[in-house]
């Protein structure tokens, strides 16, 4: 059984976590196949916008799987994909710990009455460090409340405060984000990838984020055929053929 499935409606790819025997916490495949599937939304020029969703009405996802720690970076946008399409995440029951780091980051949020978010993590002793982040997206100090409290916030509250985009009943969540993704049909692909593009430049990028791009530029030289050929070179004591790639 995948641990991420994708749905395809149209122009529309509803993308969820399929765990719900374990309250959609993630796992390393959970990060893994979300990260796939959103490369593979992104490339597929039929799709043009996506819901982040989940399996299960318990919780959209308990946070990282502590019997199975995550790569978490991988399941989060902009971080562990880029894409100039829309993301529009929609939550139900508890988004926990990773689960806020993943919903925050997407463009908009649409969360059921019963949706409340807690991150435990200085409960708990450990941090990654994505949370931050969350500062630059809400009132700092509700971040702070949240993060150092450890304080369980209502989807009521978390859309007074601009949060939360849409607040619907139990169990419409997903019909509230195909609603909007639909009139995103409607909108001009290039002024959306535009907007994206200007807003991550106005958005604080957090020390998380900033750790992950650095990561993978130095591992993308590291993986490098020309790192190979330079070695190699070296070792013959001979100028290289490097080719870029």
């Amino acid at each position: 059984m995948p641990a991420v499935t994708t749905e395809r409606r149209g122009g529309i790819s509803i993308i969820r976590i399929n765990r719900p025997e374990r309250l959609n916490a993630i796992s390393q495949a959970v990060a893994v196949e979300m990260q796939q599937a959103f490369k593979a939304f992104d490339a597929d020029p039929e799709q043009k916008v996506a819901i982040l969703s989940s399996v299960g009405t318990r919780a959209f996802s308990s946070g990282a799987d502590v019997s199975d720690l995550p790569e978490l970076w991988r399941a989060i946008p902009s971080v562990g994909f880029q894409t100039e399409k829309p993301i529009i995440a929609a939550t139900t029951g508890w988004v926990v710990g990773g689960g806020i780091v993943m919903v925050m980051m997407c463009d908009m949020l649409v969360s059921t009455e019963d949706t409340q978010f807690y991150y435990p993590e200085a409960k708990l002793g450990t941090t990654a460090g994505g949370i931050s982040s969350l500062a630059g997206r809400i009132p700092h100090h509700l971040a702070m409340e949240i993060m150092l409290l450890g304080a369980k916030i209502p989807a009521k509250r978390a859309y007074d405060v601009g949060f939360v985009n849409r607040l619907v009943p139990n169990g419409e969540h997903e019909a509230e984000a195909l609603a909007m993704a639909e009139q995103l049909l409607d909108s001009a692909p290039l002024v959306i990838g535009a907007l994206k593009r200007l807003v991550a430049e106005v958005l604080p990028a957090g020390p998380i984020e900033r750790m992950v791009g650095i990561s993978q530029t130095i591992a993308g030289v590291r993986q490098s055929e020309d790192l190979q050929e330079g070695i190699q070179a070296w070792k013959e004591k001979r100028k290289p053929r490097f080719k870029g790639r």
